[in-house]
């Protein structure tokens, strides 16, 4: 009877042992982790680089716009993607660098898409931000991956399929 109080008292002893992590050794997840993206929805984001596939970068209007006029100090206002679930549905909307843009998201698997964008057609004076334009919206709807950094810089990297990379940095909301 007591070798088997003493089997019982091991059994429950070696339970209460705190167990290794075998992934304790492991490198630092990647911080563009497509899982993330379930993190983007009530977001807002500005484009802050976009390098191309041969590793040359996109002039990108980044000044910030002012406030009272909708310009920036730089005659530019920033391209900017946000993202929403007030409505209970995902909505996305933006500055595309002339126009404003609206449409609907999609995270599924960690793959961001969006559904059509409408935009509105206004005229615009030759700059960064008009020359992005076209660009930006095509690659929208072309997208081969994306990732997000939650860690101080707040990220957002949309690879494209032709190989371009936009990053965007997180906007604190106002």
């Amino acid at each position: 009877m007591a070798s088997i109080a003493a089997v019982v008292f091991g059994a429950a002893l070696a339970g209460c042992t705190m167990p290794t992590h075998p992934d304790s050794a492991a490198p630092p997840t990647d911080p563009y982790n497509p899982a993330a993206t379930q993190l983007l929805d009530d977001t807002q984001w500005q484009l802050t680089s976009w390098a191309n596939a041969d590793g040359k970068t996109r002039p990108v209007p980044t000044a910030p716009a002012d406030a009272a006029s909708g310009s920036s100090s730089a005659g530019a206002a920033p391209v900017t993607l946000n993202f929403s679930t007030l409505s209970g549905q995902r909505k996305a909307n933006g500055f595309s660098g002339c126009n404003s843009f609206t449409g609907t998201y999609d995270l599924a698997g960690g793959a961001l898409s969006f559904g059509p964008l409408a935009s509105t057609r206004m005229a615009c004076a030759s700059g960064p931000g008009s020359a992005l334009e076209q660009p930006f919206l095509r690659g929208l709807a072309d997208i081969e991956k994306t990732g997000v950094q939650m860690q101080p810089p707040q990220q957002l990297q949309i690879t494209l399929k032709n190989g371009d990379v936009m990053t965007f940095t997180r906007v604190a909301k106002p």
